[in-house]
C-alpha cells in the first residue's frame, strides 16, 4: 500500500496500491477499447435515474473475454494493466495464433506467464478447466452459472471461491459471502484468485476522490422530510420511529432481512445460506 504525508488535512489517513508495483502497460491496447455510456446519473430527459452515482473521470471501455471460446490454445501473458470499471486487474494475453484479448488477472500473473483454457490443462493459477476436473480445496474465481454461459460469479479484486464437493451432477462450491451453492459440474471456472487484493485496504481519505470515482454524496434519511423518506421528519434531532430501519421505499433493511425472494427460480441451488452480521 502507499501511504501519503499528511500535508493537508485529506491527505492524512489517505492510501492508495503502488500501482508502479504491479503494472507493466499505462495505456490500453487500442483495437479492444472503445466508448460506452455508464447507467448512473440523469437519463436523456435529464432525470435522476440512479442515486448518488455520476459524474466522475471519463472511461475507456476495455472488452474482456468472459467466455473464453479460444480453447486448448495456448496463449501467453503480454502485459498486466488497470481497468477503470472494476477493482481487479486485467492482463492482456496473446494467443499462438497471433489474437489478443484481455482477460482477468488472477493474483500473483506475470509477464510471460503461459495460459491455457482446456479440459486438460494443469491445475496452476490462471489457468480455465471445467469445474469437474479440478480438485476438492481449490480456490476458483470466474465462474460461469451454466456450461458456456460466461464468467458470471466472483470477479471483484482479490475474491475467490472453494471446491468443497463434486456430487453428481454438480459441484458443491464455497463463495466468497460464505453461501454453499450448487454449480452444474460442466460450467468452467479459473484456477486461482483475482489479482489486487489490497483494494479492500484503500482509505479514500477525501470526499473529491469519491466524485472522480463516480460516487456523488448520499443525505441521511433522518435529514430528509416525511414525504421523501420514512425516517424523515419531526423537530431538531429524532428517532426513526420504527423497530427496524427501512429504505426509502419503506422496505427493511440490514440487520439479517432476507431479501432473496422466496420462489426464486436458482433457489434450489443453494445449500447454505451466508452468514451475516459480526459473528461471520
Amino acid at each position: 500500500m502507499k501511504h501519503y504525508k499528511p500535508t493537508t488535512k485529506g491527505r492524512r489517513g489517505m492510501t492508495g496500491i503502488e500501482f508502479r508495483k504491479h503494472l507493466t502497460r499505462s495505456k490500453p491496447y487500442k483495437p479492444l477499447t472503445g466508448g460506452f455510456q455508464r447507467s448512473a446519473g440523469r437519463n436523456n430527459f435529464g432525470r435522476l435515474t440512479t442515486k448518488s452515482m455520476g459524474g466522475g473521470h471519463k472511461r475507456k471501455f476495455r472488452a474482456l473475454d468472459f467466455a473464453y471460446t479460444k480453447k486448448d490454445i495456448p496463449a501467453r501473458v503480454e502485459s498486466i494493466e488497470y481497468d477503470p470499471n472494476r477493482t481487479g486487474f486485467i492482463a492482456l494475453v496473446v494467443f499462438s495464433d497471433g489474437e489478443r484479448r484481455y482477460i482477468l488477472a488472477s493474483q500473483n500473473m506475470k509477464v510471460g506467464q503461459s495460459f491455457l483454457v482446456s479440459e486438460k490443462a494443469p491445475v496452476i493459477p490462471g489457468n480455465r478447466l471445467p469445474l469437474t476436473k479440478i480438485p476438492v480445496g481449490t480456490f476458483v474465481y470466474n465462474i460461469e452459472t451454466k456450461p458456456n454461459g460466461g464468467a458470471k460469479l466472483v470477479r471483484s479484486a482479490g475474491n475467490y471461491a472453494e471446491v468443497i464437493a463434486h456430487d453428481g451432477e454438480y459441484t458443491l462450491i464455497k463463495m466468497p459471502s460464505t453461501e454453499v451453492r450448487k454449480v452444474s459440474k460442466n460450467a468452467w471456472a479459473s484456477v486461482g484468485e483475482v489479482s489486487n487484493p489490497e483494494n479492500k485496504l484503500i482509505n479514500i481519505g477525501k470526499a473529491g476522490r469519491s466524485r472522480w470515482l463516480g460516487k456523488k454524496p448520499k443525505v441521511r434519511g433522518t435529514a430528509m422530510n416525511p414525504v421523501d423518506h420514512p425516517h424523515g421528519g419531526g423537530e431538531g434531532r429524532q428517532g426513526r420511529g420504527h423497530r427496524r430501519a427501512r429504505t426509502r421505499h419503506g422496505k427493511n433493511v440490514g440487520k439479517g432481512h432476507k431479501t432473496r425472494k422466496p420462489k426464486k427460480y436458482s433457489n434450489f441451488l443453494i445449500v447454505s445460506r451466508r452468514r451475516v452480521g459480526k459473528k461471520r
